[in-house]
């Protein structure tokens, strides 16, 4: 059964039209990447789902619940928007770790905010945080990452950095993880120990949606691939089918070019 179904998404910024009637769903336990050239729409289409941008056009909805609808009022659609954005985790390209706390504090301070509106908070507030500072340093270790706890961003590595960033992604327990290029800005040496993460967190059967570069990556972690190219989805299916077995012209192109790069 889809955990998520994206309808006719369409997207502009002034005159010119970003996304174009994307439509896809993604089943849960399954992982899917996004591959297309720069410009291609990969990363709006991320955003639109997270609602960091709001789509002019289309649906979305997770395990059945409309979140959101082009056709409703933007008065609707607005409600409870911090709920909704909840149903998905967004992991940066750059990171975007807050400077000021260290590794464990940037894990658990969205939790941290959400607890302080519990009913019962002020009764229990030692004991709320504590299980929340449990949680993410049991994130921290999920992430090779448990003596790195007290480390502020300037004294990580970019690779440790995209692990914290990782583990704050999934400390409120999305529905859907997003990966946006998540290595696109490490050094290589450093690149595979973040795919290594992803890799397990695929065969624990997280549901994810990653853009990325990295071709080979992607045939072998992902179960689903789309390639999107000026906006449109153009070609999607099995990923090892999609890579090695290209379907349509564009996506053919495509991909020699990056084999050849």
């Amino acid at each position: 059964m889809a955990i998520l179904e994206v309808s006719n998404i369409e997207k502009h910024f002034e005159n010119t039209k970003v996304l174009k009637d994307v439509s896809f769903s993604l089943e849960e336990g399954k992982a899917l990447a996004i591959i297309g050239s720069s410009g291609s729409g990969k990363t709006t289409l991320l955003r639109c789902l997270n609602f960091l941008e709001t789509p002019d056009q289309g649906k979305i909805s997770v395990r059945g619940e409309m979140l959101f609808d082009a056709s409703r009022s933007a008065a609707e659609n607005e409600k409870n928007l911090r709920t909704k954005r909840l149903h998905f985790g967004m992991v940066f390209q750059s990171f975007n770790l807050f400077p000021q706390y260290t590794a464990l504090e940037n894990v658990t301070l969205a939790e941290k905010l959400l607890a302080k509106e519990r009913p019962d908070f002020k009764q229990k507030k030692k004991e709320i945080l504590d299980s929340i500072n449990e949680h993410g340093k049991a994130l921290l270790a999920q992430m090779g990452l448990s003596d790195r706890e007290g480390h502020y961003p300037h004294q990580l590595s970019g690779g440790q950095q995209q692990r914290v960033a990782i583990a704050r992604a999934l400390a409120l327990k999305p529905d859907i993880l997003c990966f946006d290029e998540p290595t696109s800005a490490l050094d290589p040496e450093l690149t595979g120990e973040v795919l290594k993460v992803i890799r397990k967190l695929a065969d624990k059967k997280t549901t994810m949606i990653i853009v990325t570069h990295e071709m080979a990556f992607a045939r072998d972690v992902a179960d689903q691939v789309i390639f999107m190219d000026e906006g449109f989805i153009v070609e999607q299916g099995d990923a090892a089918q999609v890579i090695d077995h290209p379907q349509e012209e564009r996506t053919k192109q495509f991909l020699t070019r990056y084999t050849q790069g």
